[in-house]
């Protein structure tokens, strides 16, 4: 049999299947990226025993656990188990300290399957505490240059061009504007929190100790930047990337319009998927009329409208670039260009995207 592991960091420098045997609702609170879910117990099996052990303690625990999940519910959740310990036999179990419920897991796979499987030494916490410690080292070890802009000029384009940029964004599934929700819901703070770990740990472990990452504010969406991260970012060097008025237009048409309604299809189905489409643009226009003011979101929101029905009718997407260009000029530049001139003496370069790309470059090179 493979040994128990305690070593985390090549368990995710190598993306090891773990499987989770914690109840779903600790799953669903934090996990990490690939993991799958096999409880020992439900949730409602988790609480009855938790509260066996609180009055009557351990052992008394233990037996209920024994009691509540027998039978064939205990033979299917083996059976469940030995199939993911087939799919993965270089993979791990783990519950939330490493305790008894991965050592019964183990136990009752041994006993009933015949299997052997290892399990995560300190369980999830031990992993998670690592993680936080990985953002932190990082933080504390390593340089990072930040990327301004206008809306629209491409920030996350050129973070995917570099192989030490960070994606807050992406990790957050949230462009970062009042308008940057997905068709699919942003993962959990804490699973977000993981995923810019371990891409901070895996760009490390190629050497790289300097790393990009636009500015964002302290939220993304909702999902919140670390903290020793986002107090880093308000002192660190930037980037300003510039672009036309034209060129920004046409990339939001592209992300808020084009491709969000192609999200909103594929998740949704084309019926259903307009639609949401349609309510997630109006219901983004609309949480921002305090800052736009009632006249100004009421002639917006008409044209956003009408577009919105040429789209339906005719697939048609030119008369979004009218509200897209009146949000721009009236409400983002304004904005920009205020926090522009905030930040002018952390900014030590400007230019279009290319510029940028191969400036960022050469200073990570030298």
């Amino acid at each position: 049999m493979r040994d128990n592991s305690a070593h985390f960091r090549d368990i995710f420098l190598h993306d090891v299947p773990m499987m989770d045997v914690r109840a779903p609702v600790e799953f669903t609170k934090g996990a990490f990226p690939g993991v799958i879910n096999l409880p020992l117990m439900n949730d409602i099996e988790r609480q009855k025993v938790g509260t066996a052990y609180k009055q009557e303690g351990q052992q008394a625990a233990i037996e209920l656990g024994h009691k509540l999940v027998s039978g064939e519910l205990k033979q299917a959740r083996i059976q469940a188990w030995a199939e993911f310990t087939r799919q993965h036999p270089e993979g791990f179990l783990y519950c939330f300290r490493g305790g008894l419920r991965s050592q019964i897991t183990q136990q009752w796979l041994k006993g009933e399957a015949g299997i052997e499987y290892p399990r995560v030494i300190g369980g999830y916490k031990a992993l998670r505490n690592f993680l936080i410690g990985v953002t932190e080292q990082a933080v504390a070890e390593c340089d990072f240059v930040l990327i301004g802009g206008m809306t629209g000029t491409g920030k996350t384009e050129v973070l995917q061009r570099l192989d030490n940029g960070l994606d807050l964004e992406g990790h957050a599934n949230h462009r970062g504007s009042s308008f940057g929700k997905h068709a699919t819901p942003q993962p959990g703070q804490i699973d977000f929190e993981n995923r810019l770990s371990i891409d901070i740990l895996k760009k490390r472990a190629r050497h790289r100790h300097q790393f990009v990452i636009e500015d964002e504010g302290r939220v993304v969406g909702s999902r919140a930047v670390p903290l020793a991260l986002y107090r880093t970012m308000q002192a660190a060097p930037m980037v300003w990337l510039e672009d036309s008025f034209e060129g920004r237009v046409e990339r939001i048409l592209k992300d808020y319009v084009i491709d969000l309604c192609a999200e909103f299809i594929a998740v949704q189905g084309l019926e259903n998927g307009f639609a949401g489409y349609a309510e997630r643009l109006k219901q983004s226009l609309a949480s921002i009329t305090r800052r736009l003011g009632g006249e100004r979101y009421q002639r917006l929101a008409a044209i956003m409208d009408s577009a919105l029905q040429e789209q339906e009718r005719s697939g048609d997407v030119e008369q979004h670039r009218a509200w897209i260009s009146a949000m721009l000029g009236e409400y983002y530049d304004p904005m920009y260009a205020y926090q522009r001139d905030n930040k002018h003496p952390r900014i030590e370069f400007a230019g279009d995207q290319q510029a940028i790309v191969e400036y960022l470059q050469h200073r990570r090179a030298t």
